[in-house]
């Protein structure tokens, strides 16, 4: 009958006919009231007591110790993994004056590692959603490891740069890997938490590499030292993914691990008709490029900076980066789990809430950043100020972003999705950033400098004049600038993704009826994925 008919292609929950409070038959749907299904504080004796078997039922009752050493141990090699990003960053200055490089020879170095990171990742990715993700993931940091430690013996500079290039090969395994993982294990709220637990290591092992970089180079005098810490902790890790971490089934969190892979171009090609994985990956990839410049340049502006106030400055360059290093740990402290905590509290009343906290997380950064490069100049104190807010409101979206691409994908392309996440990210964004940054800086240089002369690579035994020292901070200063406009740009696209989301999860939830895209898609949302009467 035509009626029937009509109901059937609209599913009844379309046209807001669907009988309400009845649990579906499908396991992550399943209704719950009071505390969210994933609660780990509760103690209803009629739940599985098995957490795998409890998930597959929409409940999760508690964490086991296997699940809490797993994501101990992916936490830790995600520290260690940004330990080692970073640890050039806080020599820098030592590094350019040690092969007598240039800004826009010194931000190759990043960019090198950036791109054969990104290359990479989508080879990984495919093998992530096929094959064994421990042993994946242990040679993967077995060999950035050891090309760290090998790269910070090598006397020439495109020796080095060949070595940093490889060490991205290995930490390529380990990203696309990790947060699929974390997906397997957990769904819901408990999802987003230990996600923002994961990504809190991000900011944290930033800023521990600044420090133990700067620190390190203090007290050794060579700032070779610097590359050899991360080794014996990667290591390390090797050696507890081997024999601690647990690699469950692919979407056995939800209660899925029938589902079948399909081929790797059906995969790319779904992933790319996925607008809310596309526009959210294209908005992260402004942020890849703003973390990755000011993560790259920020020391060094910062200290071009104390020497125009002070003629007469004599501060060490690992200081600063010592400083810089605190501000970037405490701002990512603060602002990941910030951020999580919003997205979860906001998503069950407004469910595009998600990528509208991304989105002015950006917005609310750039006035902020773009104050703290003109403060630079004039007040060190509080140019580290309103940097922190800056940066704090720049890392919102971390979380929240590996919590929307794990959501709005199926279960078995989620490493594919992960790898291209990484891939259009680096490849748009931190692959290029510290790069461009120094080549339009360098560029400046010429146009601000009263010869018309581009500055000469740094020597340590040659020190700048005043006059030098103005330009390069205003060329830097000027460059840097660029970031701010990226932001305004990541945001817009972060607001977009607000446009598509709740279809998008909806349909990577497993429900094969067509879904809408109307005004009334919240409520559909909200009855569908929360299962509670929450829009009259």
């Amino acid at each position: 009958m035509p009626a029937q008919k009509l109901v059937d292609k609209h599913c009844l929950r379309i046209l807001n006919m669907e009988p309400r409070n009845i649990p579906t038959n499908n396991s992550h749907h399943q209704l719950m009231t009071g505390e969210d299904v994933d609660s780990v504080a509760s103690t209803d004796s009629s739940y599985p007591s098995d957490p795998s078997s409890a998930a597959k039922n929409g409940r999760f009752t508690c964490l086991t110790r296997r699940q809490i050493v797993t994501v101990a141990v992916l936490c830790f090699v995600n520290l260690i993994n940004y330990m080692d990003r970073f640890t050039i960053a806080a020599v820098l200055e030592q590094v350019k004056k040690y092969y007598g490089a240039n800004n826009s020879s010194a931000g190759l170095l990043q960019t090198a590692f950036v791109f054969s990171y990104m290359i990479f990742a989508p080879a990984f990715g495919y093998l992530g959603d096929r094959y064994s993700r421990r042993w994946i993931m242990a040679g993967g940091v077995f060999m950035w490891s050891l090309t760290t430690l090998v790269g910070s013996y090598m006397e020439n500079f495109h020796a080095f740069l060949f070595f940093r290039a490889l060490v991205g090969i290995g930490e390529a395994s380990y990203s696309t890997i990790a947060p699929t993982i974390i997906s397997d294990l957990f769904v819901k709220n408990v999802r987003s938490r230990m996600l923002a637990i994961f990504y809190f290591a991000i900011p944290v092992g930033s800023g521990l590499g600044y420090i133990i970089g700067s620190e390190t180079y203090k007290i050794a005098g060579q700032w070779q030292y610097a590359l050899r810490v991360t080794p014996v902790m990667g290591v390390i890790a090797v050696l507890l993914i081997i024999f601690l971490m647990q690699d469950p089934a692919r979407g056995e969190s939800e209660g899925r691990t029938h589902d079948t892979t399909t081929s790797w171009f059906e995969d790319i090609r779904a992933l790319f008709k996925n607008y809310s994985f596309m526009l959210s990956t294209l908005g992260f990839t402004c942020v890849t490029f703003v973390t990755g410049a000011l993560a790259w340049w920020g020391p060094n502006f910062l200290v071009l900076g104390l020497k125009l106030q002070n003629e007469n400055y004599e501060g060490s360059d690992d200081n600063v980066a010592f400083v810089f290093g605190i501000i970037t740990m405490v701002s990512g402290v603060v602002g990941v789990p910030l951020g999580s905590y919003l997205g979860q509290i906001l998503r069950s009343r407004f469910p595009r809430a998600d990528p509208l906290v991304c989105g002015c997380g950006l917005l609310i950064s750039v006035p902020f950043l773009i104050s703290s490069m003109f403060l630079a100049r004039y007040n060190i104190v509080l140019c580290y100020v309103v940097m922190f807010f800056g940066e704090l409101a720049l890392n919102l979206n971390w979380a929240i972003v590996a919590d929307i691409l794990l959501y709005v994908v199926v279960p078995t392309r989620r490493s594919t999705a992960e790898a291209f996440n990484i891939l259009f990210s680096h490849a748009l964004g931190d692959a290029g950033s510290p790069y461009l940054i120094g080549v339009i800086s360098v560029a400046l240089q010429a146009a601000l400098s009263p010869t018309g002369a581009i500055l000469p690579p740094s020597d340590a035994n040659q020190p700048k004049s005043r006059e030098e020292i103005e330009v390069e901070f205003l060329s830097l200063q000027y460059a840097l600038f660029i970031t701010c406009f990226v932001e305004v740009i990541g945001g817009l696209l972060f607001l977009l993704t607000a446009v598509y989301i709740v279809h998008d999860k909806i349909k990577a939830s497993g429900d094969d009826c067509e879904q809408p895209r109307h005004i009334y898609a919240d409520q559909t949302y909200l009855t569908h994925e929360q299962s509670q009467n929450l829009v009259t």
